[in-house]
Protein backbone atom coordinates (compact mmCIF):
# COMPACT_ATOMS: atom_id res chain seq x y z
CA UNK A 1 0.00 0.00 0.00
CA UNK A 2 1.49 3.47 -1.12
CA UNK A 3 -0.35 6.56 0.96
CA UNK A 4 -0.65 10.18 -0.54
CA UNK A 5 0.34 13.46 0.92
CA UNK A 6 -2.11 15.71 -0.59
CA UNK A 7 -1.22 19.32 -1.10
CA UNK A 8 -4.23 21.24 -2.78
CA UNK A 9 -4.44 23.48 0.13
CA UNK A 10 -0.83 24.51 0.13
CA UNK A 11 1.84 23.93 -2.11
CA UNK A 12 -0.56 23.19 -5.32
CA UNK A 13 -2.17 26.73 -5.34
CA UNK A 14 0.93 28.10 -4.08
CA UNK A 15 2.46 26.94 -7.60
CA UNK A 16 -0.52 27.71 -10.16
CA UNK A 17 -2.52 30.11 -7.78
CA UNK A 18 -0.17 32.68 -6.35
CA UNK A 19 -1.59 31.08 -3.28
CA UNK A 20 -4.76 33.27 -2.68
CA UNK A 21 -7.00 30.63 -2.24
CA UNK A 22 -8.92 31.63 0.88
CA UNK A 23 -10.02 29.77 4.22
CA UNK A 24 -13.53 29.99 2.70
CA UNK A 25 -13.23 28.47 0.01
CA UNK A 26 -11.30 25.36 1.65
CA UNK A 27 -13.98 25.08 4.24
CA UNK A 28 -17.01 23.85 2.24
CA UNK A 29 -14.95 20.52 1.27
CA UNK A 30 -12.73 20.24 3.91
CA UNK A 31 -14.98 17.28 5.61
CA UNK A 32 -15.47 15.54 2.14
CA UNK A 33 -11.57 15.70 2.02
CA UNK A 34 -11.31 14.67 5.32
CA UNK A 35 -12.96 11.15 5.01
CA UNK A 36 -10.42 9.80 1.84
CA UNK A 37 -7.56 9.02 4.00
CA UNK A 38 -4.13 10.92 3.54
CA UNK A 39 -1.49 10.23 5.19
CA UNK A 40 -1.58 13.71 5.56
CA UNK A 41 -2.67 17.20 3.83
CA UNK A 42 -0.62 19.92 3.93
CA UNK A 43 -2.44 23.38 4.71
CA UNK A 44 0.54 25.67 5.60
CA UNK A 45 3.97 26.84 5.55
CA UNK A 46 5.42 28.16 2.78
CA UNK A 47 3.70 31.39 1.71
CA UNK A 48 0.99 30.11 3.37
CA UNK A 49 2.11 32.32 6.28
CA UNK A 50 3.02 35.73 4.39
CA UNK A 51 0.35 35.69 1.65
CA UNK A 52 -2.95 35.59 3.77
CA UNK A 53 -1.35 38.70 6.04
CA UNK A 54 0.15 40.50 2.79
CA UNK A 55 -2.72 40.46 0.47
CA UNK A 56 -5.73 38.54 1.85
CA UNK A 57 -6.03 40.18 5.35
CA UNK A 58 -6.58 36.51 6.86
CA UNK A 59 -5.02 35.15 9.93
CA UNK A 60 -3.03 32.52 9.13
CA UNK A 61 -3.27 31.07 12.31
CA UNK A 62 -6.92 30.80 12.53
CA UNK A 63 -6.77 29.38 9.39
CA UNK A 64 -4.71 26.61 10.84
CA UNK A 65 -7.60 25.82 13.63
CA UNK A 66 -10.30 26.15 11.49
CA UNK A 67 -8.84 23.95 9.04
CA UNK A 68 -7.61 21.23 11.84
CA UNK A 69 -11.78 21.71 13.23
CA UNK A 70 -12.88 20.96 10.11
CA UNK A 71 -10.81 18.00 9.80
CA UNK A 72 -9.87 16.51 12.59
CA UNK A 73 -8.94 12.74 11.35
CA UNK A 74 -6.31 13.63 9.04
CA UNK A 75 -2.57 15.01 10.13
CA UNK A 76 -2.27 18.58 9.16
CA UNK A 77 1.20 19.19 8.03
CA UNK A 78 3.34 22.33 7.48
CA UNK A 79 6.41 22.81 5.51
CA UNK A 80 8.81 24.26 7.93
CA UNK A 81 11.92 25.89 6.39
CA UNK A 82 14.47 25.23 8.88
CA UNK A 83 16.10 27.80 11.09
CA UNK A 84 14.09 30.35 8.51
CA UNK A 85 10.58 29.15 10.12
CA UNK A 86 8.32 30.81 6.87
CA UNK A 87 10.42 33.24 5.88
CA UNK A 88 14.29 33.41 4.15
CA UNK A 89 16.41 34.71 6.78
CA UNK A 90 17.74 32.84 10.23
CA UNK A 91 15.77 32.59 13.52
CA UNK A 92 17.18 32.47 17.07
CA UNK A 93 15.72 29.16 18.29
CA UNK A 94 13.53 30.89 21.15
CA UNK A 95 11.60 32.14 18.20
CA UNK A 96 11.79 28.94 15.76
CA UNK A 97 10.42 26.70 19.48
CA UNK A 98 7.92 28.77 20.03
CA UNK A 99 6.77 29.03 16.40
CA UNK A 100 6.59 25.25 16.30
CA UNK A 101 4.58 25.29 19.88
CA UNK A 102 1.92 27.27 18.83
CA UNK A 103 1.57 25.77 15.32
CA UNK A 104 0.81 22.17 17.23
CA UNK A 105 -1.59 24.17 19.13
CA UNK A 106 -3.21 25.42 16.82
CA UNK A 107 -3.65 22.21 14.83
CA UNK A 108 -0.77 21.59 12.91
CA UNK A 109 0.43 17.37 13.67
CA UNK A 110 2.98 17.21 10.98
CA UNK A 111 6.28 19.42 10.04
CA UNK A 112 8.58 18.39 7.13
CA UNK A 113 11.46 20.65 7.85
CA UNK A 114 14.13 21.29 5.36
CA UNK A 115 17.15 23.64 4.80
CA UNK A 116 18.07 24.95 1.57
CA UNK A 117 21.64 24.03 1.94
CA UNK A 118 20.87 20.38 3.38
CA UNK A 119 22.99 21.17 6.60
CA UNK A 120 21.65 18.95 9.11
CA UNK A 121 22.75 21.48 11.96
CA UNK A 122 20.00 24.20 10.79
CA UNK A 123 17.64 21.49 11.11
CA UNK A 124 18.48 19.75 14.54
CA UNK A 125 16.33 22.66 16.92
CA UNK A 126 13.38 21.69 14.28
CA UNK A 127 13.41 18.39 14.62
CA UNK A 128 13.79 17.89 18.43
CA UNK A 129 11.26 21.02 19.25
CA UNK A 130 8.61 18.77 17.10
CA UNK A 131 9.37 15.86 18.75
CA UNK A 132 9.20 17.46 22.09
CA UNK A 133 5.76 18.56 21.42
CA UNK A 134 4.48 16.02 20.36
CA UNK A 135 4.54 16.07 16.43
CA UNK A 136 5.88 13.88 13.31
CA UNK A 137 8.96 15.16 12.00
CA UNK A 138 9.27 14.81 8.70
CA UNK A 139 13.65 15.03 7.91
CA UNK A 140 13.58 16.53 4.04
CA UNK A 141 16.52 16.87 1.76
CA UNK A 142 16.28 19.30 -1.37
CA UNK A 143 16.98 17.49 -4.84
CA UNK A 144 19.48 19.12 -7.18
CA UNK A 145 22.05 17.54 -9.53
CA UNK A 146 25.26 18.46 -9.28
CA UNK A 147 28.70 16.39 -8.84
CA UNK A 148 28.09 16.64 -4.80
CA UNK A 149 24.98 15.59 -5.05
CA UNK A 150 25.17 11.51 -5.06
CA UNK A 151 23.24 8.92 -4.53
CA UNK A 152 25.07 7.99 -1.56
CA UNK A 153 25.31 11.55 -0.24
CA UNK A 154 21.32 11.53 0.10
CA UNK A 155 21.93 8.11 1.81
CA UNK A 156 23.96 8.96 4.38
CA UNK A 157 22.05 12.49 4.88
CA UNK A 158 18.61 10.36 5.23
CA UNK A 159 20.42 8.03 7.66
CA UNK A 160 21.56 10.87 10.01
CA UNK A 161 17.95 12.30 9.69
CA UNK A 162 16.97 8.93 11.12
CA UNK A 163 19.32 8.84 14.06
CA UNK A 164 18.28 12.69 14.34
CA UNK A 165 14.62 11.16 15.21
CA UNK A 166 12.89 11.83 12.15
CA UNK A 167 9.18 10.27 12.00
CA UNK A 168 9.41 10.03 7.91
CA UNK A 169 11.94 11.46 5.52
CA UNK A 170 11.19 13.31 2.03
CA UNK A 171 12.91 13.60 -1.18
CA UNK A 172 11.88 17.50 -2.00
CA UNK A 173 12.31 18.02 -6.05
CA UNK A 174 10.81 21.20 -6.00
CA UNK A 175 11.96 22.24 -9.62
CA UNK A 176 10.23 18.52 -10.73
CA UNK A 177 13.23 17.49 -12.60
CA UNK A 178 13.94 13.80 -10.90
CA UNK A 179 14.07 11.52 -13.15
CA UNK A 180 12.73 7.60 -12.51
CA UNK A 181 16.06 6.47 -12.81
CA UNK A 182 17.44 8.73 -10.16
CA UNK A 183 14.17 8.76 -8.05
CA UNK A 184 14.77 4.67 -7.88
CA UNK A 185 18.50 4.66 -7.13
CA UNK A 186 17.77 7.42 -4.00
CA UNK A 187 14.26 4.94 -2.55
CA UNK A 188 16.19 2.06 -3.22
CA UNK A 189 19.62 3.34 -1.78
CA UNK A 190 17.34 4.02 1.27
CA UNK A 191 15.92 0.36 2.01
CA UNK A 192 19.35 -1.27 1.33
CA UNK A 193 20.97 0.85 3.93
CA UNK A 194 18.47 -0.24 6.18
CA UNK A 195 16.54 2.85 7.07
CA UNK A 196 13.27 1.66 8.85
CA UNK A 197 11.07 5.18 8.60
CA UNK A 198 8.71 5.77 5.69
CA UNK A 199 10.24 7.70 3.00
CA UNK A 200 8.09 10.39 0.85
CA UNK A 201 8.95 11.32 -2.97
CA UNK A 202 7.48 15.43 -3.77
CA UNK A 203 7.90 16.58 -6.54
CA UNK A 204 6.41 18.81 -9.45
CA UNK A 205 4.81 18.03 -12.42
CA UNK A 206 7.17 20.54 -14.70
CA UNK A 207 9.36 17.60 -16.58
CA UNK A 208 6.83 16.14 -17.57
CA UNK A 209 8.61 13.37 -16.43
CA UNK A 210 7.28 12.96 -12.70
CA UNK A 211 4.49 10.17 -13.26
CA UNK A 212 7.11 7.80 -14.19
CA UNK A 213 9.61 9.08 -11.77
CA UNK A 214 6.52 8.20 -8.76
CA UNK A 215 6.32 5.08 -10.35
CA UNK A 216 10.32 3.77 -10.17
CA UNK A 217 10.09 5.66 -6.87
CA UNK A 218 7.24 3.41 -5.43
CA UNK A 219 8.51 0.04 -7.18
CA UNK A 220 11.71 1.22 -5.20
CA UNK A 221 9.78 0.71 -1.78
CA UNK A 222 8.37 4.60 -1.50
CA UNK A 223 5.80 4.71 1.21
CA UNK A 224 4.44 8.09 0.32
CA UNK A 225 3.90 10.69 -2.89
CA UNK A 226 2.96 13.95 -2.91
CA UNK A 227 -0.37 15.09 -5.11
CA UNK A 228 -3.08 17.52 -5.50
CA UNK A 229 -5.95 17.61 -6.95
CA UNK A 230 -6.72 17.18 -10.13
CA UNK A 231 -7.90 20.84 -11.44
CA UNK A 232 -5.05 22.19 -9.20
CA UNK A 233 -2.42 19.71 -10.49
CA UNK A 234 -0.33 19.29 -13.08
CA UNK A 235 2.39 22.28 -14.85
CA UNK A 236 4.68 23.53 -11.74
CA UNK A 237 2.02 21.75 -9.53
CA UNK A 238 1.75 18.12 -8.22
CA UNK A 239 0.86 14.89 -10.10
CA UNK A 240 -3.29 14.68 -9.78
CA UNK A 241 -4.41 13.04 -6.31
CA UNK A 242 -7.03 11.35 -8.52
CA UNK A 243 -4.97 10.05 -11.26
CA UNK A 244 -2.22 8.12 -9.06
CA UNK A 245 -4.87 6.69 -7.10
CA UNK A 246 -6.33 5.24 -10.52
CA UNK A 247 -2.73 4.25 -11.51
CA UNK A 248 -2.11 2.05 -8.12
CA UNK A 249 -5.77 0.16 -8.14
CA UNK A 250 -5.83 -3.10 -7.95
CA UNK A 251 -1.83 -3.22 -7.69
CA UNK A 252 -0.10 -3.93 -4.67
CA UNK A 253 0.53 -0.62 -3.99
CA UNK A 254 -3.46 0.24 -4.13
CA UNK A 255 -4.39 2.99 -1.83
CA UNK A 256 -7.64 1.71 -0.92
CA UNK A 257 -9.10 5.56 -1.50
CA UNK A 258 -12.44 5.44 -2.94
CA UNK A 259 -11.62 6.64 -6.23
CA UNK A 260 -16.19 8.01 -6.64
CA UNK A 261 -15.29 10.30 -3.65
CA UNK A 262 -12.35 11.91 -5.09
CA UNK A 263 -14.39 12.17 -8.35
CA UNK A 264 -17.29 13.98 -6.14
CA UNK A 265 -14.63 16.46 -3.99
CA UNK A 266 -13.10 17.04 -8.02
CA UNK A 267 -16.27 18.88 -9.24
CA UNK A 268 -15.56 21.36 -6.58
CA UNK A 269 -12.63 22.13 -7.07
CA UNK A 270 -13.31 22.97 -10.44
CA UNK A 271 -15.20 25.47 -9.54
CA UNK A 272 -13.12 26.42 -7.20
CA UNK A 273 -10.36 27.12 -10.43
CA UNK A 274 -13.00 28.84 -12.84
CA UNK A 275 -13.61 31.22 -9.64
CA UNK A 276 -9.83 32.11 -9.45
CA UNK A 277 -9.34 32.64 -13.51
CA UNK A 278 -7.84 36.09 -12.61
CA UNK A 279 -4.33 34.43 -11.19
CA UNK A 280 -4.18 31.23 -13.89
CA UNK A 281 -1.06 31.57 -15.78
CA UNK A 282 -0.91 29.31 -19.22
CA UNK A 283 2.74 29.06 -18.88
CA UNK A 284 2.72 27.81 -15.74
CA UNK A 285 0.70 24.31 -16.72
CA UNK A 286 2.99 23.62 -19.92
CA UNK A 287 5.14 20.96 -19.50
CA UNK A 288 9.07 22.00 -19.42
CA UNK A 289 12.18 19.57 -19.98
CA UNK A 290 14.42 22.25 -20.33
CA UNK A 291 14.54 22.29 -16.52
CA UNK A 292 16.30 18.96 -16.74
CA UNK A 293 19.45 21.01 -18.46
CA UNK A 294 19.37 24.26 -16.67
CA UNK A 295 17.92 23.16 -13.26
CA UNK A 296 16.16 26.70 -12.70
CA UNK A 297 12.36 26.13 -11.30
CA UNK A 298 10.11 27.66 -12.91
CA UNK A 299 9.23 29.95 -10.59
CA UNK A 300 12.65 31.29 -10.45
CA UNK A 301 12.94 31.38 -14.11
CA UNK A 302 9.99 33.76 -14.09
CA UNK A 303 11.19 36.08 -11.36
CA UNK A 304 14.80 36.08 -13.83
CA UNK A 305 12.40 37.81 -16.51
CA UNK A 306 10.80 40.42 -14.65
CA UNK A 307 14.05 41.34 -12.87
CA UNK A 308 16.16 41.38 -16.17
CA UNK A 309 13.70 43.71 -17.16
CA UNK A 310 12.92 45.79 -14.24
CA UNK A 311 16.82 46.58 -14.49
CA UNK A 312 17.11 47.31 -17.97
CA UNK A 313 18.75 44.45 -19.38
CA UNK A 314 15.45 42.49 -20.53
CA UNK A 315 17.78 41.33 -23.73
CA UNK A 316 20.31 39.36 -21.94
CA UNK A 317 17.87 36.63 -20.33
CA UNK A 318 20.17 33.78 -21.88
CA UNK A 319 23.20 35.47 -20.87
CA UNK A 320 21.86 35.45 -17.29
CA UNK A 321 20.92 31.86 -17.84
CA UNK A 322 23.94 30.38 -18.30
CA UNK A 323 25.60 33.21 -15.76
CA UNK A 324 23.60 31.48 -13.51
CA UNK A 325 24.66 27.79 -13.98
CA UNK A 326 28.24 29.25 -13.82
CA UNK A 327 27.49 31.28 -10.61
CA UNK A 328 25.76 27.89 -8.90
CA UNK A 329 29.07 25.80 -9.81
CA UNK A 330 31.29 28.51 -8.38
CA UNK A 331 28.90 28.74 -4.93
CA UNK A 332 29.36 25.25 -4.58
CA UNK A 333 26.35 23.47 -6.30
CA UNK A 334 23.54 25.19 -3.79
CA UNK A 335 20.39 23.53 -4.56
CA UNK A 336 17.77 26.23 -6.09
CA UNK A 337 15.05 26.74 -3.62
CA UNK A 338 14.36 29.49 -1.42
CA UNK A 339 16.53 31.53 -0.23
CA UNK A 340 19.78 29.90 -1.96
CA UNK A 341 17.98 30.28 -5.60
CA UNK A 342 17.48 34.20 -4.99
CA UNK A 343 21.38 34.31 -3.93
CA UNK A 344 22.33 32.59 -6.77
CA UNK A 345 19.99 34.36 -9.06
CA UNK A 346 20.34 37.68 -8.49
CA UNK A 347 24.10 37.38 -8.20
CA UNK A 348 23.93 36.43 -11.91
CA UNK A 349 21.87 38.95 -12.76
CA UNK A 350 24.74 41.59 -11.24
CA UNK A 351 27.26 39.97 -13.43
CA UNK A 352 25.78 40.20 -16.43
CA UNK A 353 24.97 44.24 -15.72
CA UNK A 354 28.08 45.65 -14.05
CA UNK A 355 30.56 42.56 -14.64
CA UNK A 356 31.74 39.85 -12.86
CA UNK A 357 31.49 39.97 -9.30
CA UNK A 358 31.61 44.04 -9.58
CA UNK A 359 28.72 44.12 -7.13
CA UNK A 360 28.07 41.65 -4.17
CA UNK A 361 24.95 42.11 -2.23
CA UNK A 362 25.21 41.11 1.58
CA UNK A 363 23.51 37.93 1.01
CA UNK A 364 25.94 36.62 -1.52
CA UNK A 365 28.66 37.38 0.89
CA UNK A 366 26.72 36.26 3.67
CA UNK A 367 26.48 33.00 2.12
CA UNK A 368 29.78 32.63 1.33
CA UNK A 369 30.39 33.14 5.25
CA UNK A 370 28.64 30.43 6.07
CA UNK A 371 25.49 32.57 7.55
CA UNK A 372 23.79 30.31 5.62
CA UNK A 373 25.04 26.87 6.57
CA UNK A 374 28.11 24.85 4.89
CA UNK A 375 27.39 25.02 1.18
CA UNK A 376 27.45 21.64 -0.64
CA UNK A 377 30.87 22.14 -2.33
CA UNK A 378 33.79 24.00 -2.21
CA UNK A 379 34.11 27.71 -2.85
CA UNK A 380 36.91 28.40 -5.05
CA UNK A 381 39.71 30.50 -3.39
CA UNK A 382 39.20 32.88 -5.87
CA UNK A 383 35.56 33.63 -5.80
CA UNK A 384 35.81 33.70 -2.08
CA UNK A 385 38.56 36.77 -2.53
CA UNK A 386 36.30 38.07 -5.60
CA UNK A 387 33.59 38.57 -2.86
CA UNK A 388 35.18 38.97 0.79
CA UNK A 389 38.47 40.32 0.35
CA UNK A 390 41.49 39.19 0.74
CA UNK A 391 41.01 38.17 4.50
CA UNK A 392 37.96 36.11 3.62
CA UNK A 393 39.63 33.26 5.74
CA UNK A 394 39.36 35.09 8.91
CA UNK A 395 35.96 35.64 7.67
CA UNK A 396 34.15 32.54 7.69
CA UNK A 397 31.84 31.11 10.74
CA UNK A 398 32.16 27.42 11.33
CA UNK A 399 29.47 26.99 14.30
CA UNK A 400 26.08 26.45 13.15
CA UNK A 401 24.75 30.21 11.43
CA UNK A 402 21.70 30.81 14.56
CA UNK A 403 24.40 30.39 17.25
CA UNK A 404 25.57 34.13 16.46
CA UNK A 405 21.95 35.09 16.81
CA UNK A 406 20.41 36.55 20.55
CA UNK A 407 17.19 35.15 21.73
CA UNK A 408 14.45 37.23 20.32
CA UNK A 409 10.88 36.43 21.45
CA UNK A 410 10.72 38.40 24.60
CA UNK A 411 11.97 41.59 22.71
CA UNK A 412 9.52 41.50 20.38
CA UNK A 413 6.82 40.27 22.69
CA UNK A 414 7.54 43.66 24.84
CA UNK A 415 7.54 45.79 22.00
CA UNK A 416 4.21 44.72 20.55
CA UNK A 417 2.95 44.91 24.37
CA UNK A 418 3.96 48.29 24.64
CA UNK A 419 1.72 49.03 21.30
CA UNK A 420 -1.23 47.30 22.71
CA UNK A 421 -1.49 44.78 19.90
CA UNK A 422 -1.40 41.26 21.92
CA UNK A 423 -4.83 39.96 21.54
CA UNK A 424 -3.24 36.01 21.55
CA UNK A 425 0.48 34.76 21.82
CA UNK A 426 0.63 34.12 18.34
CA UNK A 427 0.98 37.59 17.49
CA UNK A 428 4.23 37.58 18.78
CA UNK A 429 5.68 35.28 15.94
CA UNK A 430 3.09 37.00 13.11
CA UNK A 431 5.29 39.89 14.58
CA UNK A 432 8.99 38.56 14.89
CA UNK A 433 8.98 36.82 11.83
CA UNK A 434 7.35 39.78 9.78
CA UNK A 435 7.86 42.85 11.68
CA UNK A 436 6.55 45.20 8.97
CA UNK A 437 3.96 43.76 6.80
CA UNK A 438 2.85 41.36 10.16
CA UNK A 439 2.80 45.12 12.39
CA UNK A 440 0.35 46.11 9.51
CA UNK A 441 -1.54 43.19 9.71
CA UNK A 442 -1.81 43.33 13.64
CA UNK A 443 -3.13 47.24 13.55
CA UNK A 444 -5.91 46.21 11.07
CA UNK A 445 -4.52 48.46 7.94
CA UNK A 446 -3.82 45.31 5.87
CA UNK A 447 -5.73 45.16 2.29
CA UNK A 448 -7.83 42.82 0.86
CA UNK A 449 -7.74 41.86 -2.61
CA UNK A 450 -10.31 39.95 -2.96
CA UNK A 451 -13.28 37.81 -1.12
CA UNK A 452 -14.59 34.36 -2.25
CA UNK A 453 -17.84 36.46 -3.11
CA UNK A 454 -16.06 39.26 -5.67
CA UNK A 455 -15.16 35.73 -7.33
CA UNK A 456 -14.92 35.73 -10.15
CA UNK A 457 -13.01 38.91 -11.40
CA UNK A 458 -14.59 40.17 -14.48
CA UNK A 459 -11.74 39.98 -17.55
CA UNK A 460 -11.50 43.26 -17.53
CA UNK A 461 -10.66 43.87 -13.59
CA UNK A 462 -7.17 45.12 -13.59
CA UNK A 463 -6.31 41.67 -11.76
CA UNK A 464 -7.15 39.85 -15.17
CA UNK A 465 -4.72 41.86 -17.58
CA UNK A 466 -1.60 39.50 -17.12
CA UNK A 467 -4.20 36.52 -17.78
CA UNK A 468 -5.09 38.18 -21.04
CA UNK A 469 -1.54 38.71 -21.61
CA UNK A 470 -0.25 34.84 -21.25
CA UNK A 471 -3.25 33.73 -23.26
CA UNK A 472 -2.92 36.50 -26.17
CA UNK A 473 0.91 37.51 -26.00
CA UNK A 474 0.65 39.03 -28.95
CA UNK A 475 -1.48 41.69 -28.18
CA UNK A 476 -0.24 45.20 -27.26
CA UNK A 477 -0.73 47.00 -23.90
CA UNK A 478 -2.96 49.46 -25.85
CA UNK A 479 -4.77 46.90 -27.10
CA UNK A 480 -5.64 45.04 -23.90
CA UNK A 481 -6.32 48.49 -22.35
CA UNK A 482 -9.50 48.57 -25.32
CA UNK A 483 -10.47 45.53 -23.92
CA UNK A 484 -14.11 45.65 -22.35
CA UNK A 485 -14.11 49.40 -23.30
CA UNK A 486 -12.48 52.82 -23.37
CA UNK A 487 -10.03 52.93 -20.32
CA UNK A 488 -11.16 49.95 -18.10
CA UNK A 489 -8.00 48.17 -18.58
CA UNK A 490 -5.87 51.19 -18.04
CA UNK A 491 -1.76 50.47 -17.65
CA UNK A 492 -1.27 49.62 -13.84
CA UNK A 493 2.25 50.37 -12.35
CA UNK A 494 2.07 47.97 -9.54
CA UNK A 495 2.33 44.16 -10.52
CA UNK A 496 2.62 40.89 -8.54
CA UNK A 497 5.91 39.27 -8.99
CA UNK A 498 6.09 35.29 -8.17
CA UNK A 499 9.36 34.16 -6.47
CA UNK A 500 9.46 30.69 -6.07
CA UNK A 501 5.87 30.36 -5.86
CA UNK A 502 5.54 33.31 -3.69
CA UNK A 503 3.71 36.99 -4.94
CA UNK A 504 5.22 39.93 -4.01
CA UNK A 505 3.92 43.19 -4.90
CA UNK A 506 6.18 45.48 -7.07
CA UNK A 507 5.89 48.58 -8.20
CA UNK A 508 7.17 50.03 -11.64
CA UNK A 509 7.70 53.75 -13.04
CA UNK A 510 6.63 53.41 -17.01
CA UNK A 511 8.61 54.95 -19.45
CA UNK A 512 8.12 58.45 -20.29
CA UNK A 513 7.06 58.87 -16.84
CA UNK A 514 8.72 62.13 -14.84
CA UNK A 515 8.94 61.36 -10.83
CA UNK A 516 8.96 64.01 -8.91
CA UNK A 517 12.21 64.06 -7.58
CA UNK A 518 14.84 66.81 -7.80
CA UNK A 519 17.40 63.94 -8.22
CA UNK A 520 16.09 62.96 -11.40
CA UNK A 521 14.57 66.35 -12.96
CA UNK A 522 18.31 67.69 -14.12
CA UNK A 523 21.52 66.31 -13.79
CA UNK A 524 23.19 66.91 -10.48
CA UNK A 525 27.40 67.58 -10.48
CA UNK A 526 29.02 64.24 -8.35
CA UNK A 527 25.94 62.72 -8.43
CA UNK A 528 25.87 59.19 -7.57
CA UNK A 529 22.98 57.18 -9.64
CA UNK A 530 21.73 53.76 -7.86
CA UNK A 531 22.54 51.88 -10.82
CA UNK A 532 19.71 49.53 -9.50
CA UNK A 533 15.87 49.97 -9.23
CA UNK A 534 14.77 48.96 -5.58
CA UNK A 535 13.90 50.53 -2.28
CA UNK A 536 16.17 52.34 0.17
CA UNK A 537 16.81 50.80 2.93
CA UNK A 538 18.98 53.06 5.22
CA UNK A 539 20.93 56.10 4.79
CA UNK A 540 23.85 55.94 6.73
CA UNK A 541 25.43 59.42 6.25
CA UNK A 542 24.19 62.83 6.28
CA UNK A 543 24.89 66.25 4.51
CA UNK A 544 28.05 67.44 5.20
CA UNK A 545 29.57 63.95 6.10
CA UNK A 546 33.16 63.44 5.14
CA UNK A 547 33.18 60.25 3.48
CA UNK A 548 36.51 58.13 1.27
CA UNK A 549 35.94 56.09 -1.53
CA UNK A 550 34.42 52.62 -1.13
CA UNK A 551 32.62 54.02 2.39
CA UNK A 552 29.12 52.53 2.37
CA UNK A 553 26.65 55.74 1.91
CA UNK A 554 23.26 54.12 1.00
CA UNK A 555 21.73 50.60 1.50
CA UNK A 556 19.43 49.54 -1.11
CA UNK A 557 17.03 46.63 -1.54
CA UNK A 558 16.73 45.05 -5.09
CA UNK A 559 15.37 41.81 -6.17
CA UNK A 560 15.12 41.24 -2.07
CA UNK A 561 18.91 41.36 -1.84
CA UNK A 562 20.83 44.33 0.34
CA UNK A 563 22.99 46.43 -2.03
CA UNK A 564 25.62 49.02 -0.96
CA UNK A 565 25.89 52.59 -2.48
CA UNK A 566 29.48 53.50 -2.05
CA UNK A 567 31.02 56.86 -2.27
CA UNK A 568 33.23 56.47 -5.55
CA UNK A 569 35.60 58.95 -4.34
CA UNK A 570 36.54 60.53 -1.08
CA UNK A 571 34.56 64.02 -0.28
CA UNK A 572 31.74 65.80 1.21
CA UNK A 573 28.64 65.15 0.87
CA UNK A 574 26.69 67.98 -0.04
CA UNK A 575 23.01 66.24 -0.73
CA UNK A 576 20.76 63.30 -0.18
CA UNK A 577 17.68 63.14 -2.51
CA UNK A 578 16.17 60.08 -0.90
CA UNK A 579 14.57 59.08 2.16
CA UNK A 580 14.27 55.69 3.58
CA UNK A 581 11.53 53.68 2.34
CA UNK A 582 11.95 55.58 -1.04
CA UNK A 583 11.39 53.64 -4.20
CA UNK A 584 13.69 54.31 -7.19
CA UNK A 585 14.90 53.53 -10.58
CA UNK A 586 18.32 52.73 -11.81
CA UNK A 587 18.57 56.32 -13.18
CA UNK A 588 18.08 57.90 -9.47
CA UNK A 589 20.22 60.15 -8.48
CA UNK A 590 20.53 59.37 -4.33
CA UNK A 591 23.58 61.81 -3.19
CA UNK A 592 26.07 64.12 -4.82
CA UNK A 593 29.35 64.10 -3.48
CA UNK A 594 31.63 67.24 -3.77
CA UNK A 595 35.83 67.27 -3.36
Amino acid sequence: MVQLHDQTFRDAHQSLLATRMRTEDMLPIAEKMDKIGFFSMEVWGGATFDVPIRYLNEDPWERLNKLKEAMPNTPMQMLERAMNIVAYWNFPDDIVMKFIEFAKKNGCDYFRIFDALNDLRNMKVPIETTKKVGAHAQGCLCYTISPVHTVDRYVEKFKELEKMGCDSLCIKDMAGMISPKRAYNIIKGCKDAGIKIPIDLHSHYTSGMTGMAYMRAIEAGADIVDTSMSPISGGTAQPATESIVAALKGTEWDTGYDLIELVEIRRYFVKIWSKYRHLHRFNALKVDPSVTVHQIPGGMLSNLIFQLEQQGIGDKYFEVLDETARVREELGYPPLVTPTSQVVGVQAVMNVKFGRYKKIPKETKDYCKGLYGTPPGEIKPEIMELVLGKDWKDQIITCRPADLLEPLYKKRRDELEDMGLIKKEEDVITYAIYPEVGLKFLKGEAKTEFTSKDLPLPVTHPFSRALIKSIFPELTDEEIEGIGGKGVGAIPTEFDVEVDGEIYDVKLTPKGYEVAKPAEKKKIEGGVAAGLQGTILKIKAKNGDKVKEGDVVVLLEAMKMENEIVSPKSGVIKDIFVKEGEEVSPDSILFAIGG
